[in-house]
Parts: structure tokens; C-alpha cells; sequence
């Protein structure tokens, strides 16, 4: 243990305001680890969520870890130090369990990563009951855990905040020692996934035979785990730091996922059926972020879905508090709710139309028009909101090059419909991301696009607008989408390309080269409707014909 990371540890708490600490004894201990950087972890509100919820715990002491910074990694590995948590710098080996949130496919090679640091062998097989329990929750393992199947013990599938009650009931009756019986226990709670209890056998052509579990006390389908009362349990920031994204924000999540249909989407599916929360309850939690002097940050898919949603901006507004917003869809942008962000200082606001054009909103199912579009833009802009972020998707089915022509004449016709409202040049940036086939998704059956071509239509845009003035173009490498996707698609054999990468230091080409699995396989092919699928032992509620219906039904709108 070196000096120089407890005062690093030190300082990042020093600048934090709501930590948590809670003495060991009799107590058992667990590791929040977020497998990305402080910034991006504490950003998580997700994350935070879990902290809270598991302190609150007589039973349990919660710490957290984070993928430390490079200069931080390189004093690691100088000083051939484990990895430490953050609060009290104990080892993860020290731990009982070592749990991540996992939100981000992306992240996947970082708990590999993580794993070394911590000097905690990779694979479930190579662990005895001396290491820790390593277990892993969140929307990207929640859609799909099987490329992390060989390196996890236990999985989360859905919400996991009652599902981590009933995980440590069982884990404080089971002997310690006995890392095997446990797993057997928790494998029949709702909602947990032991991946080393099921067996999945290919065919010739390595298509999934069978999934099947390996004793008959595992359920053939793991549920996914929902919360019936979201009121049940406080959702707001548990820290205030100015070292995230939000800075010293207090958020507050309103509602929990979303009614709209857009087929390229897993909140339905992950967050099924939509929730909001009581306003009482959101008033209450927002005039404790009030009291604390904090702007509030408001989370949700579907903010303006929620009843309440212009009262309770009037009401933080009217304390003399301030709302902020990551984005709104553009149907749901009044005169009045662009008063109250105007009030609050916002002078960015972002919509994401998706589409250039109308026909193919049709098909993806997002359900608002160009001249809804327009309309919330002249809104915004009359209310003194010049900058807008517009998100667009592309590579999505049945996309033509008249579609990626159409984000370009769409965002000429933002940019005039602004200046007709106002002479003044306010900012537009464009943010443009392949589209990423998901799991539980009516497009769970669509490849990806072709890397190349994904390129070609990144150019077509960026020279379209480049004449444009005040306006700026960002987006994904089609690369690291490609990744994405066959993390997102992947069964269980994407593992062994996951531990290449890693072995590789995250160089995914020379993975492939030195790999007889053919990462194609998962990523440019359209699948079949009758295909098992990796993730189909998940039962989140929806019906997998009805997906395909969907996805038909889109095509044919083609």
C-alpha cells in the first residue's frame, strides 16, 4: 500500500459531501465497484442508489471501487499494490463480495481489468472460498450476462434493490465457506442468475442448441426482478461532489422506465411496466436538495410523462431552486416548461429526433413529427434557449441514403427555423451514434451496419453542415459500435474474445486475428426467427413473437 493512493483516496473524499461509513465488525462487507473512471461512476445515479440501499443495511458495510486513473494505475503497478476501496483502503480480497454495476457493454473489459488490479482470478472455476463472491447487476447484464457468464459467479437480472434483501438472507444462512452451496441457494431467488448452473450446447453451424440448467432446483427461466412501489425506497443523490458530470447537482430520479414503443430501445423491456413515482414523494425529495442549496437534477426517460412533471419544476422554480434536464422528447416542450428551464439558466436543451426523416421515425416507432420537431425548437429559441443538442441514429433498418441526407436538410431547417425566431447564432451540435441492435428489443434480429459504410454516411453529414456556422458534428467511431454489438449480441463464447482483449490491453483487432471465433458471426448477420437466442432463458415480461411481429411490422413500413 503506497502513500500516494490513500492521499488520492483522501482527496477524492475530502471533496465529497453524504459519504457513508460504517465500522466491520460483525458486519458484512461488500465493494461497490463501478468499472469506469470516479467521474463517470459517481456520475451514476443508479450507482449511487445501491450504496445507500445497502448502508442502510444493519447487516452489511458498503465501500466503493472505481478503475483508477492512469497515473493512479501505474502507482498500482509500481508498487505492486491490490487494489484498494475508497473509503477505509482495504484490499477487494478483504471483501465478502465484490459487486459491480455494470450500466455500459463498454465496461465489460474493464471488470476483467479490475479483476487483475485486485489480484482476484478471472474465471468463476479458478476461485475457491477464500476469494470473494463476485457478482454483477445492471441494465447491460440485465439484457444480456452471457459474455461475462465464465467470469461472474451471480447475476442480477432486473432491479435489484429487494432482489440484494433476499440475496443476503440467503448469504448469512449459508456457511461461508461453502461458495457452492450458496450459489445452489441463490440460484432459486427471483431474479438471480448462476451462469455455472446452466449448460449451453451449439450445433454444427454454432447456433445455440440448448440452454439448459444442470440440476433440476434451478428454474429453466430466470425472472427479472421489478420494484411494485417505487416510492419504497429513498432516489436521489446519495454524494454531492464536483469532481462528476454533474458536478454538485442533486438528482432525483422521477419516473422509472418508459410508455413509448421506439423498437431500437431496451428501457421497456429492462424497466417494464412504467412507473412514477408519487409527487409528495418527489416534493419531499426535492426540498431536501433544496435545503442542501443544490440545483436538481431530474432523472427519467419519460420526464413529461409523468402528471406532476410541470408542478413539480414549478415548485423547485417557485422555492427559488433550479431544474435541470439531460433532454426532453419534443412533443412534450410547452411554452411553460420552457419558461421554467429558461428560469433556471438552461441555455441548452437536447432532442433527439433520431431519424432525418419521417418514413423511417415510422419504422424505428418514434412517435413525433418534423413539425413537432420545429415547433419545440421555435419554443426553446423564443424562451431564450439558443443551443440545442439534436441526437441522431444511424444504420438503423430499412435506412436509405436519402435518410442520412435527410439529418442534414433537418438540421438547415433547425438552424433557419432559429433565426427566423431569433438573429442571434446560438450553438447546434449533432450528435450522431450507430445504431446498436439490443436484446429484448424488436430489433434484437437486425445486424449492425457495415463499419465502412457507417464511415461513408459520418462523412456525408459532416460535409453537408460543414457550411453551416455555430454548428458542430460529433460522433461514435462505427468501431467501437461494432464492439458494442457483439458485447450486446454475444453468448457465451464472445468470453474468450473478451480475455484476448484484456490480455491484449483492450487492442480488440489483434483479438480477432489470434481468435478462431469469428466476431461477424454475432454482429453483421441478420438472425433467424426461430434462433435461441443467449439472452432467452430471461423472461422480462414480453413475449418474444410479439417482438417479432414488431420487427416485421417495421420492415414492411420500408
Amino acid at each position: 500500500m503506497t502513500t500516494r493512493i490513500i492521499l488520492s483516496h483522501r482527496r477524492l473524499l475530502d471533496k465529497e459531501e453524504g459519504t457513508i461509513t460504517k465500522k466491520w465488525g460483525g458486519k458484512i462487507p461488500i465493494c461497490l465497484v463501478f468499472p469506469n473512471s470516479y467521474h463517470v461512476g459517481m456520475s451514476n445515479l443508479g450507482f449511487q442508489l445501491l450504496y445507500r440501499h445497502l448502508n442502510s443495511l444493519p447487516e452489511v458495510v458498503c465501500e466503493r471501487a472505481f478503475l483508477p486513473e492512469r497515473k493512479q494505475w501505474e502507482e498500482y503497478l509500481r508498487s505492486n499494490t491490490p487494489l484498494l476501496s475508497l473509503e477505509s483502503c482495504k484490499p477487494l480480497l478483504q471483501f465478502h463480495i465484490v459487486a459491480f454495476s455494470l450500466p455500459f457493454e463498454n465496461d465489460f473489459l474493464h471488470l476483467l481489468s479490475i479483476l487483475q488490479l485486485a489480484k482476484i482470478p478471472l474465471r468463476s472455476q479458478e476461485r475457491d472460498d477464500r476469494i470473494p463472491l463476485i457478482v454483477a447487476g445492471g441494465a447491460a447484464v440485465s439484457l444480456n450476462p452471457e459474455p461475462l457468464a465464465p467470469f461472474v459467479d451471480l447475476f442480477f437480472i432486473g432491479e435489484a434493490e429487494e432482489a440484494w434483501i433476499d440475496f443476503l438472507k440467503a448469504f448469512q444462512g449459508v456457511d461461508r465457506g461453502s461458495k457452492k452451496e450458496f450459489l445452489e441457494e441463490a440460484a432459486k431467488i427471483e431474479g438471480l442468475y448462476v451462469p455455472a448452473l446452466y449448460q449451453v450446447t451449439y450445433d454444427q453451424k454454432g447456433f445455440i442448441e440448448a440452454f439448459s440448467p444442470l440440476n433440476k432446483k434451478v428454474p429453466d427461466r430466470v425472472k427479472k426482478r421489478w420494484l411494485k412501489d417505487p416510492n419504497r425506497f429513498p432516489s436521489h443523490s446519495t454524494i454531492i461532489t464536483p469532481l462528476t458530470e454533474f458536478k454538485e447537482m442533486f438528482l432525483l430520479e422521477v419516473n422509472r422506465g418508459c410508455p413509448m414503443r421506439c423498437r431500437f430501445c431496451a428501457v421497456r423491456s429492462l424497466y417494464l411496466p412504467f412507473r412514477n413515482r408519487d409527487i409528495d414523494v418527489l416534493i419531499e425529495e426535492a426540498d431536501l436538495g433544496l435545503q442542501r442549496g443544490r440545483r436538481i437534477g431530474l432523472i427519467g426517460s419519460a420526464l413529461a410523462d409523468h402528471p406532476h412533471f410541470t408542478g413539480l419544476c414549478e415548485h423547485i422554480v417557485k422555492k427559488g431552486g433550479k431544474i435541470s434536464i439531460a433532454s426532453i422528447r419534443a412533443d412534450a416542450i410547452t411554452p411553460q416548461v420552457a419558461h421554467l428551464l429558461a428560469q433556471s439558466g438552461h441555455r441548452t436543451v437536447a432532442i433527439a429526433p433520431e431519424t432525418g426523416s419521417e418514413r423511417l421515425r415510422k419504422v424505428v416507432q418514434k412517435g413525433f413529427t418534423e413539425e413537432e420537431i420545429l415547433s419545440a425548437v421555435k419554443i426553446l429559441v423564443a424562451h431564450g434557449i439558443n443551443n440545442l443538442r439534436l441526437y441522431f441514429i444511424i444504420g438503423l433498418p430499412t435506412e436509405s441514403w436519402e435518410d442520412i441526407e435527410g439529418i442534414v436538410d433537418l438540421a438547415k431547417r433547425i438552424r433557419h427555423q432559429m433565426l427566423k425566431e431569433r438573429r442571434e447564432l446560438g450553438e447546434i451540435t449533432l450528435s450522431i451514434n450507430p445504431f446498436i441492435p439490443k436484446a429484448w428489443t424488436p430489433f434484437q434480429w437486425h445486424p449492425f451496419d457495415e463499419v465502412k459504410r457507417l464511415k461513408e454516411k459520418i462523412k456525408i453529414i459532416k460535409r453537408g453542415l460543414q457550411k453551416i456556422p455555430h454548428l458542430r458534428v460529433l460522433y461514435e467511431l462505427p468501431k467501437w459500435g461494432y464492439i458494442q454489438t457483439l458485447l450486446s449480441m454475444g453468448d457465451r463464447r464472445v468470453a474468450q474474445l473478451l480475455l484476448l482483449a484484456h490480455q491484449t490491453k483492450g487492442d480488440w483487432p489483434s483479438a480477432f486475428k489470434n481468435s478462431y471465433i469469428n466476431p461477424d458471426f454475432w454482429v453483421y448477420r441478420e438472425k433467424k426467427k426461430e434462433e435461441t437466442f443467449p439472452w432467452d432463458f430471461i423472461d422480462h415480461g414480453l413475449q418474444k413473437e410479439t417482438l417479432w411481429r414488431e420487427y416485421i411490422k417495421a420492415l414492411n413500413k420500408g
